[in-house]
C-alpha cells in the first residue's frame, strides 16, 4: 500500500482517486470545494482542510487542476507542493494545461530535487469512473517506469510520449480533434433530424460507417442513443463549455506559436465561446448542436429547465 495525495477532486479527480483506493492505496485528498471532498470521501478518500495536511506522508502526489495558472500556484507557491511535499515524493500532474507551464513545472521540480511527470488524460468522466483513461505522459523514461504502477489502476492505456511537456502537447492536439469531431456530430445530428431521419436509425448507420468518431460514440448530442451523452440530462455538463473553450484555446495558441493554420478548431472554439457568452458556459460543450438549428431548438434541450448563469 502506498500513501498517495490527490489535489483536485473534481469530476475527473474524484473518480480517479477512488480507483486508487480500490487498488489498495491510502489516498489523502484536498480540494477547495467541500462538495467535491464529500464525494471523494464517499469513494474512500481521506480528505483534509488544507493542502499542507493532505501532503503529510505522501509518497506520490497527483494533481488534477483546471488551468495552468492553478498548476503553477499549487506547485510553485510558498505553500505549494514543492515547498511542502517530502523530497522523495513522485509528482504527477494530470491537469490539461499549456506546454510552456508543463515544462516550467518540470524544471522547477528538478531544481527542487523532485521527480515530475506531465500526465494528462483522455476518456472523460465515464473513462475516469471506469478506469479506462488514456494517459499521455511526458518526462524521463526512468520516472515514467516508476510511475506506471500507480497509474495502472486508473488507465486503459498508458503512453510515454517523450520528453517534458510532450504529454500536454499530445493532449492538446487530441482534444482539438475531439472538438472538431463534436462540431461534425452537432451539425450532422441536426441535419439528419431536419431531413426526417429517425435519430436512432441515423446513429446506428453513422456508428458503423465513415462518420463514426469518439464524439459520436460518447457525446452524441441527441437523447436516448448514448448512455454517457449529456443530451440525456438536458445538457448538464459532463465536460463543460468553459473547459472546452479553455482546451480549444490551448490548441489555437499552439497553432499560433508553430504557424499551423487551424480553421476547423477556430470554428469549434467560437461555438464554445457562444455558449459562454449566452450564459451557458456551465453546461455541456455538446450543446453547441443548438447553433446548427435555425430556430435553436434541438432534441433533449429545454432552456426553461436549465436556465442561464451570469
Amino acid at each position: 500500500m502506498t500513501t498517495i495525495t490527490w489535489i483536485g477532486l473534481g469530476h475527473m479527480g474524484g473518480p480517479m482517486s477512488a480507483n486508487l483506493v480500490k487498488a489498495g492505496h491510502k489516498v489523502r485528498g484536498f480540494d477547495l470545494s467541500q462538495e467535491a471532498m464529500g464525494a471523494a470521501r464517499a469513494g474512500g478518500v481521506q480528505t483534509f482542510g488544507s493542502m499542507r495536511e493532505a501532503l503529510q506522508g505522501a509518497e506520490v502526489v497527483f494533481t488534477m487542476l483546471p488551468k495552468g495558472e492553478h498548476s503553477r500556484a499549487v506547485y510553485l507557491g510558498d505553500d505549494g507542493v514543492l515547498a511542502l511535499a517530502s523530497q522523495d515524493a513522485l509528482l504527477i500532474d494530470s491537469s490539461t494545461i499549456d506546454v510552456e507551464t508543463a515544462v516550467a513545472l518540470h524544471r522547477a521540480a528538478q531544481a527542487a530535487g523532485f521527480e515530475f511527470l506531465d500526465a494528462p488524460v483522455s476518456g472523460g468522466i465515464s473513462g475516469a469512473a471506469a478506469a479506462t483513461l488514456t494517459f499521455m505522459i511526458g518526462g524521463a523514461t526512468e520516472v515514467f517506469e516508476k510511475a506506471k504502477q500507480f497509474i495502472e489502476p486508473m488507465a486503459g492505456r498508458i503512453v510515454h510520449t517523450g520528453e517534458a511537456g510532450t504529454g500536454q502537447a499530445a493532449k492538446i492536439v487530441n482534444n482539438m480533434m475531439l472538438f472538431i469531431s463534436l462540431e461534425a456530430c452537432a451539425e450532422g445530428s441536426v441535419l439528419a433530424d431536419r431531413l426526417g431521419l429517425d435519430p436512432k436509425v441515423f446513429w446506428d448507420i453513422a456508428s458503423v460507417s465513415s462518420g463514426n468518431s469518439w464524439a459520436l460514440q460518447t457525446w452524441y448530442p441527441s437523447p436516448g442513443l448514448v448512455d454517457s451523452a449529456a443530451a440525456n440530462n438536458n445538457f448538464q455538463a459532463t465536460f463543460s463549455a468553459v473547459l472546452a473553450a479553455k482546451d480549444a484555446g490551448l490548441a489555437l495558441a499552439a497553432g499560433e506559436q508553430t504557424g499551423v493554420n487551424l480553421p476547423a478548431a477556430e470554428i469549434a472554439a467560437q461555438r464554445f465561446q457562444q455558449l459562454i457568452d449566452e450564459g451557458y458556459g456551465n453546461l455541456d460543450c455538446s450543446l453547441i448542436a443548438k447553433y446548427a438549428a435555425p430556430d435553436g431548438k434541438i432534441r433533449g434541450w429545454d432552456p426553461e429547465v436549465t436556465g442561464r448563469t451570469e
